[in-house]
């Protein structure tokens, strides 16, 4: 389920698959791949991702978009980047994209209510 508010245009920082959860990269036209609870993260890259280098893609800023899950989640999760900019369930204290619209597994695509903060 999608319901994408605002979408934005930018440019690939590297390849990366769709589905994905992006920070900024080095300047105000990059995004690059969330890879860590730690980062800021922005929002979710659309299904076709970034096949290069300075390719443009689709993020997700607000709204419900479609994410890959890292491992098992629960609706109503909490939910922050893994190493491989998948969501995952966040622990206190992790930077969070959103709550999670859709209970699932590994690789699953579920839904994310984007609503950035910090994990209580």
């Amino acid at each position: 389920m999608r319901n994408h508010g605002l979408v934005k245009t930018f440019f690939a920082a590297a390849a990366f698959a769709g589905y994905r959860i992006v920070k900024f990269g080095a300047d105000d036209d990059h995004v690059a791949l969330a890879t860590a609870p730690a980062d800021k993260s922005i929002g979710v890259v659309d299904m076709l991702g970034a096949g290069a280098v300075d390719i443009s893609c689709d993020v997700v800023l607000t709204g419900v978009a479609e994410v890959e899950y890292g491992g098992p989640v629960t609706r109503g999760a909490d939910l922050t980047a893994d190493a491989q900019g998948r969501a995952v369930v966040a622990a206190a204290g992790n930077r969070v994209i959103g709550q999670a619209m859709a209970t699932g597994v590994l690789g699953d695509i579920g839904s994310v209510l984007l609503d950035r903060g910090v994990a209580a």
